[in-house]
């Protein structure tokens, strides 16, 4: 049985650009400067500088990262520890867990750390910046029900105030741009196609402390030997998507059409706002468990998630639910469902006829 995968969010299937791009990369240390070494570092070379085109930056502005994690907690730790701690650490109650667990931590070690609130939609507001902001972090879209954040607008008040702006572009890259004048950008490799890896864009003239120490690799900003096929694979997938976004944007809203009207159909209550990424179909069922509707359908043959894949082990409820009021039955009851380049329209034909076949059979919850 052919299975129908609708979790593109969770991470997106490896392009074939990039699989491509992999055959054949040299093994050589990028810092060892025989042969093989200067092969590496060419290739290195080569994955910066195409990065940094598709993101209208300089060469100098792109570090490879491990992870989009490792990306954020660069960023947020990267910059905290140079700001006074008088100065407020500013994100958002619907944020991912990566930066809510930095900002946590930093609050820990004596920052001053303030997580506004978000609306029904899970939409951020510019009005929560105060003037007291020395670094605001904001996702370009929320990686659980796809809300597309008003980023511009928290960039020129977070300016306004002369704070810093850290976006979180792990989501969203894909199917939109980001919007220009953000101060740091994190990216993540397999929210992108890349499988791997993770990239952090710094604009000329900010200054971050590193996570790790040693060597000088990645501007001083990453010290440890670079992994050349991450970074290729990385450069490769975000040049393909800045390439794609708009054919396969207006494809993805399509389909996912289709997949949010069987949501309602179904009795689900759909999550987010109208300015969401195209890809996603999410909502959330005040009489079923996400885990019932999740093993019904993975065992029907479709892969879908029930919000964040971070939190793909826990049993506890989705906290950006939760900030956007749901109250606790909708907030265990999500479903995601995100499309991705790879989806075909017999994926999402078929797909939805499993869907609907498999949540008549999940009991409603007691």
């Amino acid at each position: 049985m052919r299975r129908i995968f609708l979790d593109d969010a969770g991470s997106a299937p490896v392009l074939p650009e990039v699989h491509a791009a992999l055959r054949d990369l040299p093994d050589g240390n990028p810092s060892s400067p025989h042969a093989e070494g200067r092969a590496a570092r060419a290739a290195l070379d080569r994955a910066r500088d195409l990065a940094a085109e598709a993101l209208g930056a300089d060469r100098t502005e792109i570090s490879f990262t491990g992870s989009g994690t490792e990306a954020v907690n660069l960023a947020l730790f990267g910059v905290a520890h140079r700001i006074s701690k008088r100065g407020a650490i500013v994100t958002w109650a619907a944020e991912h867990q990566s930066v809510l667990g930095a900002a946590r931590r930093l609050q820990a070690q004596g920052h001053l750390v303030d997580v506004a609130k978000v609306d029904g939609f899970g939409q951020a507001g510019p009005d929560a910046v105060p003037s007291s902001a020395a670094l605001v972090s904001i996702g370009l879209a929320n990686n659980e029900v796809g809300t597309i954040q008003p980023v511009a607008e928290i960039i020129a008040r977070a300016h306004q105030v002369g704070a810093l702006v850290h976006v979180d572009a792990c989501a969203g890259p894909r199917w939109i741009g980001i919007p220009a004048g953000a101060d740091i950008v994190s990216l993540s490799g397999h929210k992108l196609g890349a499988g791997r890896g993770g990239l952090l864009f710094v604009k000329d003239g900010v200054r971050i402390d590193p996570l790790l120490y040693g060597g000088p690799q990645e501007w001083g900003r990453r010290a440890g030997r670079e992994d050349v096929g991450a970074a290729t694979a990385v450069a490769v997938a975000l040049s393909t998507c800045v390439r794609d976004r708009a054919s396969r944007g207006d494809v993805a809203a399509r389909q996912t059409a289709t997949l949010r009207a069987l949501l309602v159909e179904l009795g689900g209550d759909l999550t987010g706002a109208e300015s969401r990424l195209p890809n996603f179909a999410t909502c959330a069922f005040a009489d079923r468990r996400g885990e019932d509707m999740l093993l019904a359908l993975d065992l029907a043959g479709v892969s879908a998630s029930s919000g964040s894949a971070c939190a793909s082990g826990s049993l506890d409820p989705s906290h950006v639910l939760l900030a956007m009021g749901l109250g606790l039955d909708q907030a265990l009851g999500s479903l995601r469902l995100t499309t991705g380049y790879s989806t075909t329209d017999d994926d999402v034909a078929g797909g939805a006829a499993i869907i609907r076949a498999a949540l008549s059979r999940t009991p409603a919850r007691a």
